[in-house]
């Protein structure tokens, strides 16, 4: 059997596995805990804060988690991080989060330390990245980064995909001035001229129309391999004790993916993610020439499930992960198959493949 086969089994099984422990008999459980904490992987903006790109700031803004848990005595929290992915892993070791909005390569990092969650939806897919310079800079290319000052967010969602970008352009980070600063310091950075480039996202826009940056490369348009994935995931001890919580949460989630990937809420859509303070021009160019039905879908195909598996694989081998990390029971789609199925949902989105360019059938994950 080749190796694609077994992938498939082993899914299959996995599924098995984690639908057999979301269907406890909801009679022996607590439906719902007293408070239900919600970690977003960015530091977040606006008032109340949130953030943009993904359909779950839909949910946030429009309250739509607080809603649902209305005369259950759960208090919701939403908690945002600076530190980013990094900074939720730590949150989720020490148990102060239940949920978590997550980059790939982050969650990654963090199940292979031994952090035990599930993945239940995807919410922000094929996150483009970009190499910003300042507005004057002689930099065209992802080639002209060599022995230059280029800062890169390790351990974020955008830093393999990095690395990818240089290793395709005949680059390693050995080859630049690597400088490792979160967001709003490779802006700061970059508007100063204490950096030659960025590797960034969206929110470099800002920057661009304010007449002090530049965008030398993008992956808009390219190949989806060199995208980044967000996902929604929760810790396995807690939807083993609230799955009834759990369910809450995937529904609304979906609802806010259903609303955010129609296109004739283009505009408000953008309108409602610039509250975090990422203009609404920045959206309009992220989003230029793309299906909203595409990047904001919740489902769990061939090509999410392939792309983790390469940033495992990739993770191994530039030594951000000392071991092995399983992708075949991470993943547990159960509660999306239902939330599917009660809202109506079950043909609203396309299923990939893995190359991520042509529909596929749903995985046997999602199958099973």
């Amino acid at each position: 059997m080749n190796r694609h086969g077994i992938t498939r089994r082993r899914l299959l099984a996995g599924a098995a596995a984690t639908v057999a422990a979301a269907y406890v008999p909801r009679t022996a459980l607590a439906a719902t805990p007293d408070t239900l904490r919600i970690a977003v992987a960015t530091a977040g903006g606006g008032d109340p804060i949130t953030w943009g790109g993904s359909p779950g700031s839909v949910a946030r803004l429009n309250g739509w988690v607080e809603d649902t848990f209305k005369n259950t005595g759960t208090r919701i929290e939403w908690l945002f991080f600076k530190g980013a992915g990094p900074a939720v892993n730590e949150a989720i070791s020490n148990k102060q989060i239940d949920f978590a909005y997550h980059g790939d390569l982050p969650s990654t990092v963090g199940r292979s330390n031994g952090l035990k969650t599930r993945i239940l939806l995807i919410s922000g897919a094929r996150n483009n990245l970009y190499v910003v310079t300042p507005p004057d800079s002689s930099i065209n290319s992802i080639e002209a980064l060599k022995d230059k000052r280029v800062s890169i967010f390790r351990g974020t969602n955008g830093h393999l995909v990095a690395v990818n970008l240089l290793a395709a352009h005949g680059l390693s980070e050995r080859d630049i001035k690597g400088i490792n600063l979160d967001s709003g310091s490779a802006q700061a950075a970059l508007a100063s001229r204490g950096i030659d480039a960025s590797f960034g996202g969206s929110e470099f826009f800002k920057l661009r129309d304010q007449g002090l940056a530049r965008v030398a490369f993008s992956t808009q348009g390219g190949d989806p391999s060199f995208t980044r994935q967000a996902h929604l995931h929760v810790r396995d001890e807690f939807a083993s004790q609230y799955p009834e919580a759990v369910q809450r949460i995937v529904d609304v989630f979906v609802r806010a993916a259903d609303w955010a990937s129609d296109e004739k809420n283009r505009d408000e859509l953008f309108k409602l993610w610039a509250r975090s303070g990422t203009p609404y021009q920045s959206y309009v160019a992220e989003f230029e020439g793309q299906d909203l039905a595409v990047r904001n879908s919740p489902l769990i195909d061939e090509f999410i499930i392939g792309r983790y598996q390469a940033v495992v694989s990739d993770a191994l081998k530039l030594k951000l992960i000392r071991r092995e990390v399983s992708v075949d029971d991470w993943f547990d789609p159960s509660f999306l198959r239902q939330s599917l199925k009660s809202q109506g949902l079950e043909s609203r989105w396309t299923y990939f493949d893995a190359s991520g360019k042509a529909p596929g059938d749903p995985p046997a994950i999602v199958g099973s």
